[in-house]
């Protein structure tokens, strides 16, 4: 696999350097000498942004059994769907017990409401991530959600012993869609992404560092068909979708991968392999036959005639965990520039 020097520092590059300063305040006054975290769940919560759009962020940290505050773990972002919470993300997906199971840190952060100051409701006021898209209130409102990620990596490093080189992300639905925005931006801090059942809306799509990518989606999903087209969301309102595969061929296209290696894994799952890269990393497709908008082997918590039918064919948090562990981030990347 090919490295390339550096010419410049891309304008993410240069953005995660900014974002840096704006969270050292979350950082630097944490006690030396604070007790190593019990396991289970923490809520912790963080200042960011600035001026109008500074705001308070909340997440849950969930601490594994082997946790000794002194080795260094890695760390999984969990980030739920439109209308849900970090709270919900747990039973949903289960990261909190295969967290238990493989000693890693799981991380389970709230979106915010579109009406921050009122309680947030599934239809009525939801928890959303500003995803790139630019959709609704809070696209509109430009909440610095990449910031909150930002500040989350730094506060887990210093708080939780978080491993640099280990900062995984996941995501579902509009989760899916700010995972893909976090592997974009967050290039230089983030070592392996895996969105489940969203799509890539940034507009300037080119990536400063090498970032694997793993994409499960289901054949059978209602709100964002492999074909894409017309879908009527929850809350009412019709949009337009894009294929599926377009979010896949760009993260194809910023690393130069080669040709496509279809294999069938059993029980209706089709893997979709793009590991030879020009620019390093890896893309991986993995379409489960029958699958609605749903996370794939977990709870699903809304009515089926919104999001269709569940399957148990794949258990999508047992695959992107063997994804990520297959994926440190090489301490020596260099970063990839458009000359190269």
């Amino acid at each position: 696999m090919r490295r390339f020097a550096i010419s410049r520092f891309s304008l993410a590059v240069m953005a995660a350097a900014i974002l840096t300063t704006a969270v050292v305040s979350a950082t630097a006054g944490a006690p030396a000498n604070q007790p190593v975290p019990a396991p289970g769940n923490h809520d912790e919560a963080l200042v960011v942004g600035a001026g109008t759009n500074k705001m308070t962020r909340t997440f849950i940290v969930h601490v594994p059994p082997q946790f000794d505050g002194k080795s260094k773990v890695p760390v999984v972002f969990m980030l739920h769907g439109g209308g849900g919470s970090g709270e919900g993300a747990i039973p949903e997906t289960g990261w909190d017990a295969k967290s238990d199971r493989e000693g890693f840190i799981a991380v389970f952060p709230d979106g915010t409401p579109p009406h921050p100051l009122l309680p947030a409701r599934f239809l009525m006021n939801p928890r959303l991530w500003n995803d790139g898209s630019g959709r609704g209130a809070i696209g509109v409102d430009k909440v610095d959600d990449l910031g909150f990620v930002s500040a989350m990596i730094y506060f887990l490093e210093a708080r939780y012993a978080a491993d640099p080189d280990r900062i995984y992300c996941t995501g579902f639905s509009n989760g899916a869609s700010m995972t893909f925005s976090v592997g974009l931006n967050l290039s230089n801090r983030i070592a392996a992404i895996a969105p489940v059942a969203g799509h890539l809306w940034e507009q300037e799509k080119q990536l400063a560092y090498p970032v694997p990518l793993l994409y499960i989606i289901g054949t059978a999903d209602p709100l964002n068909p492999l074909d894409g087209g017309k879908v009527k969301l929850p809350w009412g309102k019709i949009e337009d979708r894009p294929p599926v595969e377009d979010s896949l061929k760009e993260w194809e296209r910023m690393l130069e991968c080669g040709p496509e290696v279809q294999t069938a894994r059993g029980n209706g799952v089709l893997e979709i392999t793009y590991d030879e890269c020009a620019k390093g990393g890896e893309v991986e497709y993995y379409r489960v036959r029958g699958l609605g908008h749903i996370w794939p082997g977990g709870k699903n918590r809304l009515p089926e005639k919104w999001v269709g039918e569940p399957s148990d064919s794949l258990n999508a948090t047992d695959a992107i965990w063997e994804f990520f562990k297959a994926h440190p981030r090489t301490p020596a990347v260099k970063p990839i520039t458009k000359s190269d």
